[in-house]
């Protein structure tokens, strides 16, 4: 049988829309709920645009799960499209209920179309990570099966890849970090009043803070330290940017002067991961040794 595979995803991968569109890649967004309403995650507003009402915002927005009724409607599409093969790389199960709703919708699906089980594989992987730390796995299936190659290639990449994936982001001020218990109340701000960045990461589906470091200038070097110690070089990694252009241009220079070989890349850190860390942060999403 000739495979025919669609990669799919959702918002939280952060994936830019030229890219999703390049690499046909199906996003299926999460919804944001906000004081001054509800929104498709990169449909009805980007993280630029999110920014701005996330800092206004007394109280912290929340988000909801993309739903089964959609997911179902996704696979109808592929499947009635003529595809063997869906894979689709969620959001961190344990950070929402995404994931479940994928495989709900999976049996959902299947109960429908008895006939399709021999016909159509959907594959659904929990990334146990978020934002670009599971968008690199994404963009690196997507073009594995725009060149041709078999499912189990992809699925063995995206795993091997989602084994390694390592995300390090610093909040440079701990307004949303406080508020979503990422950081205590009070070690909020006594580091707010000291000058201390955390350096964030996730293991096993769980937020970690790393590293303290005092200063902002002092954080952006040692996130490049980590980096140099940590990465494969060779392999996929990418810049995590915000609101705050100054420091996005501030740690592109350091990192240029650092490694001046590599190609750049950078993307905005979308609107579901700011909720935890907040519109003001840099970071670096890369495959670790």
């Amino acid at each position: 049988m000739i495979e025919k595979i669609k990669i799919s995803t959702d918002s939280t991968s952060d994936i830019s829309l030229e890219l999703r569109q390049e690499l046909d890649i199906a996003i299926l967004p999460i919804m944001l709920i906000t004081e001054s309403g509800e929104y498709k995650d990169s449909i009805d507003i980007t993280p630029e645009e999110f920014y701005p009402v996330l800092a206004a915002s007394d109280k912290l927005p929340t988000s909801s799960a993309v739903t089964p009724f959609l997911y179902t409607e996704l696979y109808e599409e592929t499947y009635k499209a003529g595809y063997t093969d869906q894979i689709h790389i969620t959001i961190n199960s344990k950070g929402s209920g995404t994931h479940q709703n994928a495989v709900l919708a999976k049996d959902m699906f299947y109960q429908e179309h008895p006939e399709a089980k021999d016909t159509f594989r959907i594959h659904i992987i929990d990334s146990m990570t978020y934002s670009m730390g599971y968008g690199l796995a994404v963009i690196e299936a997507a073009k594995m099966a725009k060149n041709g190659e078999s499912v189990s290639s992809i699925l063995a990449e995206v795993k091997d890849f989602l084994a390694h994936s390592r995300i390090l982001v610093i909040p440079l001020d701990l307004k949303c970090v406080k508020k979503s218990g990422r950081v205590s109340a009070a070690a909020a701000f006594v580091g707010d009043a000291i000058g201390l960045k955390p350096i964030i990461t996730f293991e096993n589906g769980e937020s970690k803070i790393l590293d303290k470091v005092r200063g902002e200038k002092a954080a952006l070097k040692k996130l490049l330290e980590m980096f140099r110690e940590l990465h494969v070089p060779g392999k996929p990694f990418t810049i995590a940017k915000s609101a705050n252009a100054d420091a996005s241009d501030n740690f592109r220079t350091l990192f240029q002067s650092e490694f001046p070989s590599y190609e750049y890349s950078d993307f905005y850190l979308g609107c579901i991961i700011s909720l935890n860390i907040g519109q003001n942060a840099i970071g670096i999403v890369f495959y670790q040794k």
